[in-house]
């Protein structure tokens, strides 16, 4: 159960997930995305970018939170009933966490279990869209069982999953968690990083 302050705020998140989804039509457009990502042959990669989408669908609060949502404890949904958003909104928040959530949840901890991982490879190449070209990285993890499984994105994805990665595992480090030379990289990829989009800042 929540506390009073997580309720208070969890409540807040909920109203600004609604207020994303008011506009005619965003409903089935989140609802076509959810539903091309459990149907896709690629589902894992696409679950691995799926809340990067929704963020750029919804904005960044409201992504999250369905996300949060989709992947959630079947009866917090008694908690986002006491929010009073409209009926059509709940419904399908309820829905889509019953058609969708189950198999996100599971594929997102198959991605985030490193104990199955026994490889991986990371590459760039870069794609034409819409007449301009764009850097990607191309991550290749080797499972278990021997299969690769293939995650494209642009670069501004995995730097932000970068990011991401470190912002959640610093708060957890000890002295001896890192070495130097590891240290080293890091500081020598975020100047490059600095030095190359420079001309942007």
């Amino acid at each position: 159960m929540l506390d009073h302050e997580e309720k208070f705020l969890f409540k807040e998140e909920i109203l600004h997930l609604s207020n994303a989804v008011a506009e005619p039509g965003v409903l089935d457009n989140v609802e076509d995305l959810l539903t091309d990502v459990i149907t896709s042959p690629r589902f894992d990669s696409e679950v691995f970018t799926l809340e990067r989408s929704l963020q750029v669908m919804l904005g960044p609060r409201a992504g999250t939170t369905l996300v949060g949502l989709l992947t959630v404890a079947p009866e917090v949904f008694d908690e986002v009933a006491e929010v009073r958003i409209p009926s059509e909104v709940h419904e399908r928040l309820v829905a889509w966490r019953a058609r969708f959530g189950l198999a996100i949840d599971n594929a997102l901890n198959f991605l985030n279990n490193p104990d199955g991982i026994q490889g991986h490879n990371f590459a760039t190449q870069v794609a034409h869209v819409e007449d301009r070209r764009v850097l990607q990285g191309r991550l290749t993890l080797v499972r278990y069982n021997n299969e690769p499984q293939f995650f494209v994105a642009d670069a501004s994805v995995f730097l932000a999953l970068v990011a991401d990665i470190m912002e959640r595992l610093g708060p957890y480090l000890e002295p001896e968690a890192v070495d130097a030379e590891t240290l080293t990289r890091l500081r020598d990829a975020i100047q490059l990083i600095e030095r190359k989009t420079a001309s942007h800042s």
